[in-house]
Parts: structure tokens; C-alpha cells; sequence
């Protein structure tokens, strides 16, 4: 999981049922987060949000044979779509707790979540299992049930009552479980009615004969297709033969259920408040009159029914046409009429990552050079970047798009603004891992900018030296200096201490950390190392010539030791270095900016340096020449 920022979180796009769209807001977390009611009511709560890491996909071996491999995907599509079912549940929890004002708001999410398992366990099965005749009904019929459920509710307030075959929903509850295939329960709500009415006792047996009777391919049955097609047809030819006999004349439910178990269009047509919408009764439709549906033959039954089920009464709806589309294996269709109908691009993204790992989506470049799932990974990762605690869940996204996934991450993490330090150093660390030069010094400048304006200079050297900004980092040199004078000492020894390599950058950044080192031999009575690195940071020139008077001033103790610390040579350079400074000539090309101040304390200070350098210069020729002659 990703270290979120601590800004409070947002609703993104918000439902728009005007425009014709399917919404739903995202965030962060494996499953869903929600914000706690807002304190004031006229505000709209923030809507749930939902994300997820897709990165189980991208560990799928490609070198892995088809049939392992294609477990695996199939796997991940199923934790795709619990995570959805779990946002939903989500929904559905913080809907009953809400007024009901924001209640209808949740009640439009958890619809749109719906919608959007719908879609993308339909993708499954056609797409990523690829189910051939015979398991294909099934897996179709558990889509429905899975997708139609109020069924269960409804059992529940049935058998829950005294009397369940006199509850006024009892024939309802057993045609919906007739409707979706559901015989055994049928047979047992079946069995109630008999207890109950010794009269239809009967001709429910023979019904709950018929039902038990029915030939469905089971997942472990070993027999063929064929074999499945002459047990249904005489099991088919039975049932007919009842309806001609008239055997549940007497019984206008059971008659009912008979010709709907006979695929009878106008029978199953009248049903249409049970079966409540068109891709329910496609596939009740094909379980009893063609449960052996090729692949090929979807499209054909699919619209079929949807044109029977709407009767010219209404135009598809956004949902429909998805639905279509997938029925005719059209998955480029589905995703346009998706990234049409949904106003967030995860839905499209996801699902069109997964088809591409199934090697469905090779042949479809877009015309600016990246492929389809790479575009759809591109706007989502866009839009994440725009919310101040996603953009670096848009990072992951943007790592796995090889084309344009670089160039648009150097983009849109230049737009963050860095308004902690913290949110800064995340940003950072992302552009160091990858090696954007570039994007890091311009974040450590902006870093560096900060701290000198907030005079934390320690802060700015820090940053400019992580930026490699020379200019920049002679600038907060020169403040440090300029500190040192005023104050006397020098803040974030630490920092200065350990500059190591780092005080190449720049001369300025070298001498302040020579001139550093300088006062710490000092402080160990190292004296003649002391003068020797003293001396030598005047006569290369790296010290700024403003700063002159501070070397010699700094000399002056050691002048005046008992033993002579400054060679005769050395003494001569000081004595040049002086005049240099008192002639006011410039050198090496230094403008002369810094002139020195004639006041009492500049001329006495010269003096005494002057008088100082004088004795030194005697006492260390006498000191050399007793040295030779002995």
C-alpha cells in the first residue's frame, strides 16, 4: 500500500444523470473509503471512492502454459470484481445510515457499481474464460443470479410466514426460481403447496418430476454435448406432451411454469415484471430452448430479446448497448461505449489492462503512437494526479505504460504543488528512483528557495547541494559567511562538518568549508595546520576578497603565539595579501566592490596586523637562521 498524504479527502466527479452517464468518485485503499458525515448538512457528503492495485496481473509468467495461465487471469478478474462487491456492500451500509437526502446519492453509487459488475463479469465469461456450449448457459446463469437477487429476500419473507404456500408472493417465488433455473428450490416450495392442497398434490408431483428430469451439463459430468442434446430434446418432447394432455389445466401457475420450461416466448413475456430486465430473459430464454448456445450464436439471441423484452416501448439504455456489444465479442465497442457511458476512467482502464494480458487487444494501435491500454492507463493516472493523496497511486500507473508512461509522469509531477516538506520529499524519492535529474534539481531548488526565505539556511545549503545548483549554493554560502561575521559563529556546524565531497560544488561552498575546518584546528591547538590552510585559502584565491580582512584578523592570534607558527615565506604572502587588500587593486579580474572602510577601526586594524606581521617576520628569520647555522 501507498503512504497517502494527509489532506482531506475529495469527491472527484460527482453523479450526473443529465448527462447520460454512469458516475462514480475513487480514492484510496484496497477496498473503499468513505468520509464521516459533514458537520454541516446543506454540504454533499463525499461520495465513496474506489481503487485498485493492479500489479497481481503484471505477475502473471507469460511463459506459463494457456490453461495455467488463463486460471490465473481468470482469478484476478474475480478479486477485481469482489473488490467492487465489496464498495457496493460498502454503499449499501453507509446508505441505511445516512439521511435521505445523501441516501439518494449513495443509492445511485451502488447502482453504478452494479452496473459496472455486470458488465465486467459478462466480460469474463465471454472474454477470459471463453466458455465454450454447454458451460457457457451456466456460467450465463449464474451471472443472472448473482445479478438478479432479490430472489433470496423474497424466499426469506415466504418461508418465514405460517402458511408459505397461502403467502400472497408464493407462486411469484417459485416461477423467479423457475426463471433462473433454480429447480431444486422450485421443487421444494413445490412440495409445500402438496402438503398444504392434497387436491394438486398430484400434478405438483409430476411438475417436481419434470424439474428434477431436466438434463443440465453439471461442471464434473463427463457426458457430450450430443448426449446432452438427445436427453433434452426427449425431456423437451415430455414436457410438450403434457401440454397437450392438458395435465395442468386445473392449475393456471403450474400451466404457467410448464410453457416457461418449454421456452414459450409469449409465456416468458409475460413474466417481464419477474424477470425485469432483458438479459434476464436471454438467458432463461436459451436455458429452455437452446441450453447448448454456441458462442457465435449470442449476438443473434441477444438482440432478439432485447427487442422482444423492450417491444418498441423504450430505446436501449447506455447499459444495453455495453451488454450488446460484449454479446457480439465486439471488445473494442465495449470499451468505447464504457469510457462513453462512465464518467471515470477505472472501470475502462482495468478491464482493458486485463483483455490485453488475455492477448485479446494486440491488433488495436491509436493513431498517436500508444496502444488502447496504454491510452485508458494514461487518463486514468491523469486523473488520479489531480487529487492531492492519489497522484502517487498515478505513479504505479504511469510505470507500467513503456510508450508515453515517462514522459507524461516528468509532466504532470511538475504540477504538484509542494506544500509540505513531507509531500516534497515523497515526490522527491519518486523522481530519484527513476533517475529524473532533471524534475529532482528543479524540486530541491524550489526546496532550497523555501528555506532561504524562511532563513533556514542549514536547510537551503542542504537542498542546494542535493540539486548540484552552484549558483545557488555559492548564494547560501555567502550568507552563511555573512551570518558568521555579524554573529561570530556558525550555525548547523553539523551540516558544514560533514559537507565531504559535496563542498566541490562551488568555491565559495569549498571555501566555507575549508575556512570551517580553519577554526576546528584551531580549537585542537593544531596550530601550524591551522596557519598552513589559512594561508593557502588567501593565496589560491578561492576566498572572496570581502572576506580578506576576516583571514588576517583570524591570523593575528596566531602572530602573537610564543613559537612561531608563520614561516618567514609565509609571513611575506600575509604581508602581500595585505597590501593586495589596502591598495584597493583588484584581482584576478574581481571588480572592486568591496572597498574597505576608511574609519578608526579599519586603519587600526591594518596597523596592528601590519606591527604583528613586522615581529613575526624578525622572529621567524632569526628562528631560521639559528636553524641553519646549527
Amino acid at each position: 500500500g501507498k503512504e497517502l498524504d494527509g489532506e482531506p479527502t475529495v469527491t472527484v466527479r460527482a453523479v450526473n444523470s443529465r448527462k447520460n452517464q454512469m458516475c462514480f468518485d475513487w480514492g484510496p485503499g484496497r477496498l473503499l473509503v468513505s468520509n464521516e458525515p459533514p458537520s454541516n448538512k446543506k454540504e454533499m457528503c463525499s461520495c465513496p471512492f474506489i481503487y485498485i492495485i493492479r500489479k497481481d496481473v503484471d505477475r502473471i509468467d507469460e511463459r506459463l502454459t494457456g490453461k495455467i495461465q488463463k486460471s490465473q487471469l481468470v482469478r484476478v478478474s474475480k478479486n477485481y470484481r469482489s473488490v467492487i462487491r465489496a464498495c457496493m456492500e460498502e454503499c449499501t451500509s453507509v446508505f441505511a445510515a445516512k439521511d435521505p437526502a445523501n441516501g439518494r446519492q449513495f443509492s445511485s453509487q451502488v447502482s453504478i457499481l452494479s452496473a459496472m459488475e455486470l458488465i465486467w463479469n459478462l466480460c469474463e465469461i465471454l472474454f477470459i474464460e471463453v466458455a465454450p456450449a454447454g458451460p457457457l448457459l451456466l456460467h450465463l446463469l449464474d451471472w443472472v443470479r448473482l445479478h438478479v437477487c432479490e430472489v433470496d429476500s423474497l424466499s426469506a419473507d415466504v418461508l418465514g410466514s405460517e402458511n408459505p404456500s397461502k403467502h400472497d408472493s408464493f407462486w411469484n417465488l417459485v416461477t423467479i426460481l423457475v426463471l433462473q433455473g433454480r429447480l431444486d428450490e422450485a421443487r421444494q416450495m413445490l412440495s409445500k403447496e402438496a402438503d398444504a392442497s392434497p387436491a394438486s398434490a398430484g400434478i405438483c408431483r409430476i411438475m417436481g418430476d419434470l424439474m428434477r428430469t431436466m438434463p443440465i451439463l453439471s461442471p464434473g459430468n463427463t457426458q457430450t454435448l450430443t448426449e446432452l442434446e438427445l436427453k433434452w430434446q426427449h425431456w423437451h418432447e415430455e414436457c410438450e406432451r403434457y401440454l397437450q394432455d392438458s395435465t395442468f389445466a386445473t392449475s393456471p401457475h403450474l400451466e404457467s411454469l410448464l410453457k416457461i420450461m418449454l421456452g414459450d416466448e409469449a409465456a416468458l413475456l409475460e413474466q417481464k415484471e419477474l424477470l425485469s430486465n432483458w438479459y434476464h430473459f436471454l438467458v432463461t430464454r436459451l436455458l429452455y430452448s437452446n441450453p447448448t448456445v454456441k458462442p457465435i450464436d449470442l449476438h443473434y439471441y441477444a438482440q432478439s430479446s432485447l427487442d422482444l423484452f423492450l417491444g418498441g416501448e423504450s430505446s436501449p439504455e447506455p447499459l444495453d448497448n455495453i451488454l450488446l456489444a460484449a454479446f457480439e465479442f465486439d471488445i473494442h465497442q465495449v470499451i468505447k461505449e464504457c469510457s462513453i457511458a462512465l464518467s471515470n476512467w477505472w472501470f475502462v482502464a482495468h478491464l482493458t489492462d486485463l483483455l490485453d494480458h488475455c492477448k485479446l487487444l494486440q491488433s488495436h494501435n491509436l493513431y498517436f503512437g500508444s496502444n488502447m491500454r496504454e491510452f485508458l492507463l494514461l487518463e486514468y493516472a491523469s486523473g488520479l494526479f489531480a487529487h492531492p493523496s492519489l497522484w502517487q497511486l498515478g505513479v504505479d500507473y504511469f510505470d507500467y505504460c513503456p510508450e508515453l508512461g515517462r514522459v507524461s509522469l516528468e509532466l504532470h509531477i511538475e504540477r504538484i504543488p509542494l506544500n509540505t516538506e513531507q509531500k516534497a520529499l515523497k515526490v522527491l524519492r519518486v523522481c530519484e528512483q527513476r533517475q529524473m535529474t532533471e524534475q529532482v534539481r528543479s524540486i530541491c531548488k524550489i526546496l532550497a528557495m523555501k528555506a532561504v526565505r524562511n532563513n533556514r539556511l542549514g536547510s537551503a545549503l542542504s537542498w542546494s547541494i542535493r540539486a548540484k545548483d552552484a549558483a545557488f549554493a555559492t548564494l547560501v554560502s555567502d550568507r552563511f559567511l555573512r551570518d558568521y561575521c555579524e554573529r561570530g559563529c556558525f550555525s548547523d556546524l553539523d551540516l558544514i562538518d560533514n559537507l565531504g565531497p559535496a563542498m566541490m560544488l562551488s568555491d565559495r561552498l569549498t571555501f566555507l568549508g575549508k575556512y570551517r575546518e580553519f577554526h576546528r584546528m584551531y580549537g585542537e591547538k593544531r596550530f601550524a595546520d591551522a596557519a598552513s590552510l589559512l594561508l593557502s585559502l588567501m593565496t589560491s584565491r578561492i576566498a572572496p576578497r570581502s572576506f580578506w580582512m576576516t583571514l588576517l584578523t583570524d591570523a593575528l592570534p596566531l602572530l602573537e603565539q610564543k613559537q612561531v607558527i608563520f614561516s618567514a615565506e609565509q609571513t611575506y604572502e600575509l604581508m602581500r595579501c595585505l597590501e593586495d587588500l589596502t591598495s584597493r587593486r583588484p584581482v584576478h579580474g574581481e571588480s572592486d566592490t568591496e572597498q574597505l572602510q576608511d574609519d578608526d577601526i579599519e586603519t587600526t586594524k591594518v596597523e596592528m596586523l601590519r606591527l604583528s606581521l613586522a615581529r613575526n617576520l624578525a622572529r621567524a628569520i632569526i628562528r631560521e637562521g639559528s636553524l641553519e647555522g646549527s
